[in-house]
C-alpha cells in the first residue's frame, strides 16, 4: 500500500494555473511549478505525469462552471497563443471551453488587451 498523499490536489491544480497564467506554458518550469504547488518534484510527475499532464489539468478546471471567468480566460490565452496549434488534444479542450461557455472572440481580444497593457505597464515602471 503506497503512503497516503500530503496535498490538495484541486489547490495544486489551481496553484499551477496562476503560474502558467501569469507567465505562460513555455515560461513555467518544473522548479516553479514545484514551489508553488508545494509538491515534490516525484509527486508532480507521480500524479499528473508531466508538466503538459497537469496543464491539462489546469484545463480541466478551467472548463468548471464556477471557474472564475477572467482566469479562465488568461487560461484559454494561454492555450491558444502557445499549445493549440501544435497539439490536438489542447486544441479539442479549448475549442470545447469555448463553446460550453459562450466564449467569444470578443472577450478574448479584450482580455488579450488588457493583459498587454498590464504588462506594459509593468515593463515602464
Amino acid at each position: 500500500m503506497g503512503r497516503p498523499r500530503r496535498f490538495d490536489e484541486a489547490g495544486a491544480v489551481e496553484a499551477a494555473s496562476a503560474v502558467f497564467r501569469r507567465g505562460g506554458y513555455a515560461a513555467a518550469s518544473i522548479d516553479h511549478l514545484v514551489e508553488a504547488t508545494g509538491m515534490h518534484r516525484g509527486s508532480l510527475y507521480n500524479v499528473f505525469g508531466s508538466k503538459h499532464g497537469l496543464f491539462l489539468r489546469v484545463l480541466d478546471a478551467a472548463e468548471a462552471p464556477d471557474a472564475d471567468p477572467a482566469e479562465r480566460l488568461d487560461v484559454l490565452m494561454v492555450a491558444l497563443l502557445e499549445l493549440a496549434a501544435v497539439d490536438r488534444r489542447v486544441c479539442d479542450r479549448v475549442t470545447g471551453i469555448i463553446s460550453e461557455n459562450d466564449v467569444t472572440a470578443q472577450q478574448l481580444g479584450e482580455r488579450l488587451l488588457a493583459r498587454a497593457i498590464s504588462h506594459d505597464e509593468k515593463e515602464s515602471k
